[in-house]
């Protein structure tokens, strides 16, 4: 769609590329080619971290013109490891980790995290973990419409428990611009831990919403990802 950049999209943990699909359209709407990716960490049981990457390179190589990546929540990892992809031209972190040399989701120098109760939340079953359904809510969807929130819930799945202990194989946001979405209601990754990781980036918005602003306002946040996308930010 013109010389705009396409907006690529990557999950978080135990969702799927299906969460982007509202903010899809509405990006459509105002003109932005997109492209959403499935994380091989949920769906290929085992993958980890590496493999997510290299998907997101792949859907990358695929890719016309410039692209302005943006992920969310332990998305931030594989964008972090696959950015410095030549074709990227800024990165978008959504409530997510922007990881440094050396870290993962699981074990990073971040702070601001010790409040979240999602750990409590955990289910594990070998080396895949998944979120206890009856609490999926709390912690994703509460500012959803229930119909929103219920379909969401349907659609959770296990993830490698692999990809949120591997460590990042590059650190984009030291050699590409990079945006934060402080996600300000979110009762997973807590504002402390979002403002941690946005430290790191060059420029930070903040969405009244919870860690699914995806679902929750994706009018908004397709705007946001818009003015981003066009702007002439350091």
């Amino acid at each position: 769609m013109g010389d705009r950049p396409t907006i690529m999209l990557v999950h978080g943990a135990w969702h799927g590329s299906w969460c982007w699909n509202a903010v899809r359209n509405a990006l459509h709407d105002e003109g932005f080619s997109t492209a959403a990716v499935d994380n091989p960490s949920v769906a290929v049981p085992g993958s980890d971290l590496a493999a997510d990457g290299d998907n997101l390179r792949r859907a990358l190589d695929a890719v016309d013109g410039t692209v302005v990546l943006v992920g969310h929540s332990y998305g931030g990892a594989v964008i972090t490891d696959a950015g410095t992809h030549p074709k990227v031209e800024r990165l978008v972190y959504l409530t997510a980790f922007a990881l440094d040399a050396g870290e993962s989701v699981a074990q990073n120098g971040l702070t601001g995290g010790a409040t979240s109760e999602l750990g409590n939340a955990m289910r594990f079953d070998g080396d895949a973990v998944s979120v206890d359904p009856g609490r999926a809510v709390e912690f994703f969807f509460h500012d959803c419409a229930s119909d929103v929130a219920d379909a969401a819930c349907a659609q959770l799945r296990p993830m490698s428990m692999a990809a949120m202990l591997g460590v990042t194989r590059n650190v984009a946001w030291r050699e590409k611009p990079s945006t934060y979405i402080v996600c300000t209601d979110d009762r997973a990754l807590p504002v402390g831990l979002q403002r941690s990781c946005s430290a790191r980036t060059d420029n930070v918005r903040e969405i009244h919403a919870s860690h699914s602003p995806f679902l929750s306002r994706p009018g908004d946040l397709a705007r946001m990802l818009g003015a981003i996308a066009t702007a002439r930010e350091p």
